[in-house]
């Protein structure tokens, strides 16, 4: 790396999401004096609002959701990680992969990003306020119930947070969604996932609509009216010492029927390398710093980051500086159900939460619900995928 080499990266406006990838380039830069590397930020919704062909044409780095990689295979806006890195690094990725974390981004059989980041919907408490008011964590569904009734439950519900909630129920009823052609799920398994899904939102507050999971961290710490999340995205930076008003414990999520925890739906980020980039060997590089075990367990974590590799969740210097977050919600991302990732699944995404989210704050005849879901599902995969 004798000439000097400039790569830009972006990722998204959070702690998580971007104080480990400046930590992560700026230890490179002093391992590799030769290379520089800037990260840019955008907000969750102006990541969401371009697509990662539109990114990969302004920036070197990408950190990606895994249901990209459906478009990503089509367009080749990203490269595939296993024409560059050798095949035991990738070995040692898929052996410690956190859940379905690894496999989320292998599509047609090529690897289109290292997963740098794993999550699913979690629990989250404030333990001040179950002490203050002698409550006991809730167990099942009509314990969740009966704590949501006196108006101390929140959860984000957002239309995406919506859908993947409605994803929740149905998965925990035992039955996974988009598994069928021509149908999001069983009209049986989808009419009571709703109907369930809305007893629970009619206990709380209007302004969870309009909330994700890091604003409803945000409401649960600086205000004292929220004991309980059942189900949101986990941030162990709330864990964490110092970093909130107040400190959050997370948890498994509850039973439906006193056996079984709920099953979510996998998220976290994966780190890409665009088709465009001029210096793809150095990129591939510092992807494979980024993802490596000793950088996750170690630089990534500790800067905010919530790692990609199972060695960073079981380790106990993480665990102890949050609180047991990676050991208490671990078995939560080993079982959590990955979504489909085929080339024109955003569509659905994008459109089927506005569904769920009007049905829950609006009602409407379940039936018909599905329908317009169904309807959505089928232009997803029948239209868009034929292009």
């Amino acid at each position: 790396m004798a000439e000097n080499t400039f790569l830009k990266g972006i990722t998204w406006n959070h702690s998580r999401g971007f104080v480990p990838m400046a930590a992560t380039a700026q230890r490179f830069s002093e391992l590799n004096p030769s290379v520089t590397i800037t990260w840019e930020k955008r907000s969750l919704q102006q990541f969401a609002d371009l697509s990662i062909q539109q990114l990969a044409e302004r920036y070197d780095l990408l950190v990606i959701d895994h249901p990209w990689a459906g478009f990503a295979a089509k367009t080749k806006s990203i490269l595939p990680f296993d024409e560059y890195l050798p095949k035991e690094f990738l070995a040692d990725q898929a052996t410690n992969t956190v859940g379905h974390s690894y496999e989320s981004y292998n599509y047609n059989g090529r690897q289109w990003a290292l997963a740098i980041d794993a999550a699913t919907p979690v629990a989250a408490s404030r333990p001040d306020l179950f002490e203050k008011h002698g409550l006991a964590l809730p167990k099942t569904y009509d314990d969740l119930l009966r704590l949501a009734k006196k108006g101390l439950v929140a959860f984000p519900a957002i239309p995406i947070d919506s859908l993947m909630t409605f994803y929740t129920f149905c998965c925990s009823l035992g039955e996974d969604p988009c598994q069928q052609h021509d149908e999001v799920i069983s009209e049986t398994i989808g009419i009571k996932a709703l109907q369930m899904y809305r007893e629970l939102a009619s206990y709380i507050k209007p302004a969870c609509f309009n909330r994700n999971p890091i604003q409803t961290y945000e409401a649960m710490t600086l205000e004292d009216e929220i004991v309980y999340c059942p189900f949101g995205y986990g941030y162990s930076n709330y864990s964490r010492n110092g970093y909130a008003r107040k400190l959050l414990h997370f948890h498994d999520m509850i039973t439906l029927d006193g056996k079984t925890n709920l099953r979510s739906s996998l998220g976290g980020t994966g780190l890409a390398v665009s088709s465009n980039c001029q210096n793809v060997d150095v990129a591939m590089q510092y992807a494979a710093y980024v993802a490596s075990d000793f950088c996750q367990r170690g630089l990534y974590t500790d800067n905010g980051g919530q790692p990609g590799h199972l060695s960073a969740w079981t380790d106990e210097e993480n665990n102890q500086k949050t609180h047991n977050y990676f050991h208490n919600t671990l078995p939560a991302l080993q079982r959590a159900y990955l979504r489909p990732r085929y080339f024109g699944h955003m569509f659905f995404q994008d459109h089927a939460g506005d569904v769920v989210r009007n049905y829950l704050m609006q009602g409407g005849g379940e039936k018909n619900i599905l329908s317009q879901l169904n309807d959505l599902y089928q232009q997803s995969t029948l239209k868009i995928q034929a292009l």
